[in-house]
């Protein structure tokens, strides 16, 4: 008995005979040398464990343990058959009575004696022959080896595909890179060019007004020289005592620094050039930010919009919607496409139809009307901005996805739950992946996330931007904005 359980331990997983130059992975499986090179030569993973394999297979270094411990199970083996076949004569009968072991427990699935079946822990049982049994369990095994292996096959399809999807995934994300890279050096290149420009631009206006003030200064340099050469003769002249020598020198010499002076210091001004850059000065920053949206090339999307309502208005331009309905206009029950409605439900003992785009629902006085982006999305990415102001109502997104705002609380359409965002933008950013499938809803001023919906889009789909107001005294409209 102990010598088969070594003899289990020592045995290869994949001929299923005891090792024979035995070698370990690094994941601490052990394999014939001659096996594990032959299996890795295919797939450089552990049969067992899946664990990838690096370097070379011929590289594996033999576990001399494992090896000598085999040596010795296969002399044991050799000793075994040269003495014959006693052992397993011995192994065939029951270790509890001594009898042959000719039946198989169906029930217990285990070999018994004919003792065995009339104990009472098989009271009850199913037995068999053990022929008979051993060619249904074959039957059974073969059975569950096709599964199995149905089972393999399925699954390393499911592998590779999934081992694709890393490699895509890896990829893409190498391209998104390079792409936010590509972009992100556009506008620095920007931002470098119009830092240069203005820079240059400082140092013009600094040079000039330096050139007035260094001419200014000049002025005032020479007209102090003169002055204090006139000081210096007037004093010499002052030293004089006699009258007429006095007189003789002053009137000699006055009408010659005459002529010479310049203006005077009283008629002299200090030159104050103010060196300003208009609104770059103090507003740089938005100035360059108005200037780069000039050479942004993905923008928002330029949507125009249009409705069937007899109550919403739109715009000449085709960006705004505007509720133009009046309390004095009556609706009677004809004037509603009642096949255009989803489904009834109840609210407050009213009941109220919620309509497709384009067609009006009522509930008491309170009304909802809808419209649509002439510009239809089939595939691609795309982004729009809608200025709401300080609306109390709106419902925008793509048709039938949409994002509703009831005055206190932002609900997803579709599983009607609340959204954990409590700011009250004025501007809603969308975002259409039709590639992911996903709908991206943003606080448009902080470009903060507001939800992400997953879509229920196929291929060749095609949809448009959404919007929905009521008719309650709020006269502000949902506007596109464009840039």
């Amino acid at each position: 008995m102990e010598s088969a359980l070594y003899s289990e331990h020592l045995t290869c997983p994949i001929c299923l005979t005891i090792f024979s130059d035995p070698v370990n992975l690094l994941c601490g499986h052990s394999f014939c040398r001659q096996c594990i090179t032959a299996t890795l030569s295919s797939q450089r993973r552990c049969p067992l464990c899946q664990t990838a394999v690096p370097g070379e297979s011929n590289c594996l270094p033999t576990s001399h343990i494992l090896k000598s411990l085999a040596e010795k199970a296969k002399e044991t083996e050799k000793i075994k058959k040269e003495r014959g076949h006693d052992k397993v004569e011995v192994a065939e009968l029951c270790p509890e009575h001594e009898e042959k072991l000719k039946l198989f427990c169906v029930t217990d699935r285990q070999l018994c004696c004919i003792i065995c079946r009339d104990a009472q822990k098989h009271e009850g049982h199913k037995f068999k022959p053990i022929k008979e049994a051993d060619a249904s369990l074959r039957q059974e095994v073969q059975n569950d080896m096709k599964s199995v292996s149905s089972d393999i096959l399925a699954t390393e399809g499911l592998a590779k595909t999934q081992r694709e999807e890393i490699t895509n995934t890896k990829e893409k994300s190498k391209q998104l890179m390079t792409e936010i890279h590509k972009q992100f050096d556009e506008m620095h290149q920007f931002l470098r060019k119009r830092e240069d420009e203005i820079k240059k631009e400082l140092k013009l206006k600094e040079q000039e007004a330096v050139e007035k003030m260094s001419e200014t200064l000049k002025t005032m340099e020479t007209a102090l020289s003169e002055s204090r050469e006139v000081e210096v003769k007037a004093k010499s002249v002052l030293e004089i005592e006699e009258p007429e020598r006095f007189m003789k020198s002053w009137t000699a010499i006055s009408n010659t620094m005459t002529a010479k002076l310049g203006p005077s210091g009283r008629n002299l001004h200090v030159v104050n050039t103010s060196l300003s850059l208009g609104p770059y000065e103090s507003h740089l920053q938005f100035f360059i930010w108005k200037e780069m949206l000039q050479v942004i090339k993905s923008r928002a999307e330029l949507l125009t919009l249009k409705s069937n309502s007899t109550w919403l208005t739109v715009s000449d331009d085709g960006r705004s919607l505007l509720s133009t309905y009046q309390e004095s206009q009556s609706y009677t029950q004809s004037s509603f496409n009642y096949g255009a409605f989803n489904h009834p439900f109840t609210a407050k003992g009213q009941t109220k139809y919620q309509f497709l785009p384009g067609h009006v629902s009522q509930t008491d006085r309170v009304q909802y009307a809808s419209a649509s982006s002439i510009t239809e999305f089939t595939s691609g990415q795309h982004y729009w901005e809608i200025d709401v102001g300080n609306r109390k109502y709106w419902e925008l997104g793509i048709l039938n996805n949409f994002l509703k705002f009831n005055g206190k609380t932002y609900v997803v359409c579709r599983r009607n739950c609340t959204v954990p965002f409590t700011a009250r933008p004025r501007k809603i950013g969308i975002y259409l992946n039709c590639s992911s499938k996903e709908l991206f809803f943003y606080d448009a001023d902080s470009m903060k996330n507001i939800h992400t919906m997953s879509l229920n889009l196929y291929a060749g789909d095609t949809t448009s931007a959404y919007l929905q107001i009521d008719n309650n005294q709020d006269r502000t409209p949902l506007t596109v904005c464009w840039y």
